[in-house]
């Protein structure tokens, strides 16, 4: 079942927020931040069970691979003095993980892109903030994003926004998705689908790819 509904129309949040944006006709894998420094042990993010959101994730890139989808990947990099990550690496201080030279190698991705898949850099939560992300969708005519990633309060969640304000239809995939409880997972996955995506089950999603 997909969508975060206890069984009134527009779940938790009531009948105002029932809407669907629905599948287009042409999706993209968006793999969002997907890196070592949450899927390994002692990272500097380490999530406490990332391996089914990576697991889910890899089925989502093989089957969009397969029938020919564009799959785009994100991760975050710095300056090495962190001139470039504004205040939020202020809030967040352990964004320096991600600087050019910072020890670690934690912002190696945890799975590997194919040749010619690109790669967005960024700098902020949102991939579309500050990033050519949108205009290399619209190229190859993407209509539909399969949101998939780390962490789904956090960047996930800016980045489903973002694509909404952009006039992509985004479905969040919940199992290809993690946080640091069940707890944030399920209550940002609730709110999301409430205002700014559908969520949406593994096989629904492997279904439409």
């Amino acid at each position: 079942m997909s969508g975060s509904g206890d069984g009134v129309v527009g779940g938790p949040h009531g009948a105002a927020f029932s809407g669907r944006v629905g599948w287009g006709t042409r999706p993209a894998v968006l793999v969002i931040d997907l890196c070592r420094a949450y899927t390994e042990p002692g990272g500097p993010f380490a999530l406490p069970d990332p391996g089914p959101a990576v697991a889910a994730t890899a089925a989502l890139v093989g089957s969009a691979r397969a029938a020919g989808h564009p799959v785009v990947w994100t991760a975050v990099r710095y300056a090495a003095g962190l001139e470039d990550a504004g205040l939020f690496a202020r809030k967040v201080p352990a964004l320096a993980c991600f600087a050019d030279g910072a020890p670690g190698d934690w912002g190696a991705l945890a799975l590997e892109p194919a040749p010619g898949e690109p790669l967005v850099v960024k700098q902020y939560a949102s991939a579309f903030f500050g990033t050519s992300l949108a205009p290399t969708l619209h190229a190859a005519g993407v209509d539909t994003v399969v949101v998939t990633g780390v962490s789904t309060s956090g960047c996930v969640r800016a980045t489903a926004m973002d694509a909404l304000n952009s006039g992509f239809r985004p479905q969040v995939v919940r199992e290809a998705c993690a946080d640091r409880s069940a707890a944030v997972h399920e209550a940002n996955l609730a709110d999301l689908d409430a205002k700014y995506a559908d969520v949406v089950d593994l096989t629904e999603a492997l279904a439409h790819l």
